[in-house]
């Protein structure tokens, strides 16, 4: 099928049970991209600051961008003024870094934190523990141009669904519990991001309303090189 279709068909299967469907663009091109929004798609997500940065400026300003790459404090000035979401979030040294670029451009940057939940040390991610902590300093009180939406994860990437289903598992029991410990009283704390193009189905199945689809839109991508991140 044609990216047209594959958006077409994704958004009636999503639609239905109320999930967000982010087209993963990284490597993609232009063309490639404005196929899918042509078929209506608005939200895509790239991994490298630079590729965002490039594609932002030569695509419709309509584009809702989500970084769902990892992100060095180093390079959150780049996006901050247009970036829709940061997914990535593993550091209250970032957050706190997307805060104060944030407040420059005079806006309220929307942001998930970055759970590791996966069976491998490639991951990144903040711990349970590590969650709770931040939510509970000093430093995350002081926060006043990042508004938490929710959280992300990346399942182990193995062939056991048993395996991934429990990570999703845990992810969304965990989600619920800091939502009533901490944001109780915040309805913007609605999102939480599990599922690619290999786990999508068993995310949704656990409770995700967001998903980060690649070839499942765009077919098996083609590997380029771009510059450093």
């Amino acid at each position: 099928m044609s990216i047209a279709d594959n958006i077409r068909s994704l958004k009636n299967e999503t639609s239905v049970i109320h999930v967000t469907l982010i087209a993963v663009s990284k490597t993609k091109s232009n063309e490639e991209i404005m196929e899918a929004y042509d078929a209506g798609q608005r939200l895509f997500g790239e991994n490298m600051v630079q590729e965002l940065v490039e594609k932002y400026e030569t695509l419709p300003k309509d584009i809702q961008w989500h970084l769902i790459g990892h992100l060095q404090t180093n390079k959150v000035k780049y996006i901050a003024p247009f970036i829709t979401m940061i997914q990535s979030v593993d550091s209250i040294k970032l957050l706190q870094e997307i805060d104060k670029h944030a407040q420059k451009n005079n806006r309220v940057i929307d942001c998930l934190l970055q759970v590791y939940i996966a069976d491998e040390e490639t991951k990144y991610g903040l711990g349970f523990d590590e969650v709770i902590e931040m939510l509970r300093s000093e430093e995350f009180v002081n926060i006043k141009h990042v508004r938490v939406r929710g959280m992300m994860g990346i399942a182990t990437n193995t062939e056991s669904e048993k395996q991934i289903k429990e990570e999703f598992y845990e992810l969304k029991t965990f989600f619920e519990g800091i939502k009533q410990s901490y944001f109780r009283k915040e309805n913007s704390f609605d999102t939480l991001s599990m599922g690619m193009s290999s786990d999508y189905k068993i995310a949704i199945e656990q409770g995700s309303n967001m998903v980060r689809l690649g070839s499942t839109v765009f077919g098996q991508r083609v590997i380029k090189h771009w510059k450093n991140n």
